[in-house]
């Protein structure tokens, strides 16, 4: 088989393999919700991407590469949802970063999150006031959660004594 052909024989295996990993596991690799499925999507994605180009290795080695991996992360990802335990020591857990209108210095040492990070994601919430914050809580993913201290609170319907239009009147 010339180079060319085992190429794009290479491209379509790993391609396939890539599908039937993330098939496998669901939405959340692709959202990567965790440390270790970050780590995982990263180390398929780099085992397939060489088994798509590089010829000197033997394409037998990475088909039991990409299966190995991927049966590792598909058990842990078992382990952690069948096992809650398991599951924070994985996947990690949220970490309290404001609560009560307070900042956990504490917290956001052991995070490795700084002030300056802090100020950033809250802008990306639209928050420019830190003093505007009741609860801000550090997710598995990276992402922030905040709630509104309830004076800073956007009014819902329900807040308004507004009563309903009459559109029939006889």
């Amino acid at each position: 088989m010339s180079e060319s052909v085992e190429i794009i024989f290479r491209t379509f295996t790993s391609f396939i393999l890539l599908w039937i990993f993330v098939q496998l596991l669901g939405k959340q690799t692709i959202e990567q919700r965790t440390y270790h499925l970050y780590i995982a999507s990263i180390t398929m994605g780099t085992i397939a991407g060489n088994l798509a180009f590089n010829i000197k290795i033997k394409f037998l080695y990475f088909i039991i590469a990409i299966i190995i991996m991927g049966t590792v992360v598909f058990m842990l990802n078992h382990l952690a949802v069948r096992n809650p335990r398991f599951g924070k020591w994985i996947a990690g857990e949220p970490a309290t970063l404001i609560q009560k209108g307070r900042i956990l210095e504490e917290s956001m040492e052991r995070m490795g999150y700084s002030l300056d990070s802090l100020k950033q994601a809250l802008r990306e919430k639209d928050i420019f006031n830190i003093d505007e914050v009741e609860c801000a809580i550090l997710e598995i993913n990276g992402s922030l959660s905040v709630l509104k201290k309830e004076q800073y609170q956007n009014a819902t319907k329900q807040d308004l004594p507004i009563l309903p239009p009459a559109f029939c009147t006889d």
